[in-house]
């Protein structure tokens, strides 16, 4: 539980961690918001405490000064493609932006790697060949498709 996570991720938002820290947990089974501190009881929370699949995160309201960038992102081992598209979907949509290798922003300005499962086992794969393959396919690539990664491991390129 974050409560008593020893060590926990602080994301600076300007006045969107409710919104955000919602959002987050809506997109991952095992995810909840699990504390709000206000300091006005009316008013919007300063810092909210929330866990993605037990991964213990706060978000802060920080104001202007800070900005999220790609410096620090958060990563999502996908078990398949479905889960691969959704989560990318979703996080993209209203705002967001995709970037190159499975690397997107979301509409918050929060980075993150979608990556399937699968893909890692190309990369690592003993078979340095069809590793780099693998990688080279990736390169070209958004959101990462999995068919395809696994095609050109095998040399199966087109």
């Amino acid at each position: 539980m974050s409560e008593s996570a020893k060590v926990k991720t602080c994301l600076w938002f300007e006045s969107q961690a409710e919104e955000a820290a919602a959002f987050y947990v809506s997109l991952l089974p095992g995810s909840a918001v699990t504390t709000s501190f206000r300091p006005d009881p009316g008013g919007p929370a300063l810092m909210v405490e929330f866990e993605l699949a037990g991964t213990p995160y706060q978000a802060l309201n920080g104001g202007p000064m800070y900005r999220l960038n790609e410096a620090a992102s958060i990563s999502v081992t996908t078990e398949d493609q479905a889960e691969t598209d959704r989560l990318w979907e979703a996080l993209v949509a209203g705002g967001g932006r995709a970037s190159r290798c499975g690397w997107l922003v979301d509409r918050f300005g929060l980075s993150w790697q979608i990556v399937p499962r699968s893909l890692g086992r190309c990369l690592a794969a003993p078979d340095r060949e069809a590793a780099g393959r693998a990688m080279q396919a990736m390169f070209q690539m958004s959101k990462i498709d999995i068919a395809a990664i696994e095609k050109a491991f095998r040399g199966e390129m087109s």
